[in-house]
């Protein structure tokens, strides 16, 4: 489990790809600090360490994951925002995050508003995935309050600080995120339409 407070950011130096899967070596400050079989959330991807050390890492994304998620999209020199699991006996500074992407989402604006950025994605409302004003959102692994909710979209505003330490700073419109839905809200809206079958 995360909260959606990234660590840090990496960098994608290697991209290997075998049948249907893609082994990615990142290298980032927290990579000697990982061991084999530990989960990293990996922009809201949670991807298992094969291989650890000299500065980088490797997690192998399969096809399901490939489907799911803005990784096929990762090019070399992408960045990548990190996380580590929560502690037992740690704090939630974000909010529950799983490290299973609902869905992707599109990039529909940016605009920075005096100090600060506010990023307008759009998704597709087919999955049933809902936001509410005020609630939490995860995007690349980022945990997120929503700032303006309407169907299939939603707004973020983005701090200074966010935005330099992860790859906010690199997104633009018409890049491809990684969404992550409020579990709770995901339940509620489950419960809400198996009671209209």
């Amino acid at each position: 489990m995360f909260t959606g407070i990234v660590e840090t950011v990496g960098r994608i130096i290697g991209i290997e790809k075998e049948k249907a899967n893609i082994h990615f070596t990142v290298e980032s400050a927290i990579s000697d600090s990982l061991r084999i079989d530990q989960s990293v959330s990996h922009n809201g991807v949670c991807l298992t360490v094969t291989a650890a050390g000299k500065g980088a890492h490797r997690v192998t994304a399969i096809d399901e994951t490939l489907k799911k998620t803005n990784l096929d999209k990762w090019q070399s020199g992408s960045l990548v925002n990190l996380e580590r699991c929560m502690p037992a006996d740690g704090r939630f500074d974000g909010h529950i995050v799983q490290g299973h992407v609902d869905q992707t989402g599109l990039c529909a604006g940016v605009k920075e508003n005096d100090g600060s950025w506010v990023y307008t994605f759009e998704y597709d409302a087919g999955a049933n995935n809902i936001t509410v004003e005020k609630g939490s959102v995860c995007v690349n692994g980022v945990s997120l309050t929503v700032i303006d909710s309407v169907k299939a979209g939603f707004s973020v505003a983005i701090i200074p600080y966010t935005w330099e330490h992860t790859n906010f700073k690199q997104l633009k419109k018409g890049d491809i995120v990684n969404l992550e839905f409020d579990i709770i809200g995901k339940y509620i809206a489950r419960i809400l339409n198996s009671r209209n079958v």
